[in-house]
């Protein structure tokens, strides 16, 4: 039972400090301020990838720990509220650790994604868009995906956990890993090209992360979320063709 007591306080914790961690990488990333594209291409053509694109990696899982972790609540309710069984709180945090490494792996992709843009002067130094044009773009991808099958696919499996471990839950730290992976897997799914908008309000702005966060939050809960998706999808079109229209006419 103490066990029990101290996970979903553990569990906010870290959340909480994850989310205090990335104000304190934020507030580093400000002091780069000054090194503008050619600072990044620069880097780039002298081989230096590797010493900034770790440090890069590991804010985007950080983000991702802060931003997805309230995402997976929903399913970690349902996971502890199974029958009660001997191993439940350590298969629990196995299902979390799972879920988050899968969220780790994802952020060496868009850590990639992100130097190669910056080494070509599209973004500032804290991931934020330089470019209307392609804010227009991650506007109308973010929309768009909205209405897709593999959206809806891996949003309905995250909004029932419940069928989701009806199917997969077998006893053991081992499986409860790999179906954090799987969950991770179809979270991801959901949630990339929400989280690819990192890349309109940059990194060190919590208050577009926290925005972000609660969206994706609010799109996992079935009866709150079935009527925000297509809506959603229908402003971020907007806005992405309201940003078009904005660097056609300023060009």
């Amino acid at each position: 039972m103490t066990a029990r007591r101290l996970f979903w306080p553990g569990f906010y914790g870290l959340v909480l400090l994850a989310w205090a961690a990335l104000w304190a990488m934020g507030q580093e990333l400000r002091g780069f301020a000054a090194y503008g594209p050619e600072f990044w291409l620069a880097l780039c053509r002298a081989g230096a990838a590797d010493l900034a694109y770790l440090p890069l990696a590991a804010m985007w899982a950080v983000m991702a720990a802060a931003m997805m972790a309230p995402t997976f609540v929903p399913a970690l309710a349902t996971f502890l509220g199974l029958p009660a069984r001997a191993g439940a709180m350590a298969e629990a945090c196995a299902l979390v650790a799972g879920y988050l490494a899968l969220w780790a792996g994802a952020s060496l992709l868009f850590a990639g994604v992100q130097w190669g843009l910056a080494g070509q002067g599209w973004l500032a130094p804290d991931g934020r868009s330089l470019s209307g044009p392609f804010t227009a773009v991650l506007f109308l991808l973010a929309g768009g995906y909205q209405f897709t099958a593999l959206k809806m696919g891996c949003l309905t499996r995250c909004r029932l956990p419940l069928t989701f471990f009806m199917e997969h839950w077998r006893p053991g730290l081992r499986p409860a890993f790999a179906n954090g992976l799987r969950l991770g897997a179809d979270c991801l799914g959901c949630c990339w090209a929400l989280m690819a908008l990192a890349f309109v309000g940059g990194m060190g702005n919590l208050l577009w992360m926290g925005l972000a966060t609660a969206v994706m939050v609010l799109e996992k809960l079935p009866e709150v979320g079935r009527p925000v998706t297509r809506p959603l999808g229908w402003a971020l079109v907007a806005a992405g063709v309201v940003t078009a229209g904005l660097a056609l006419a300023g060009a």
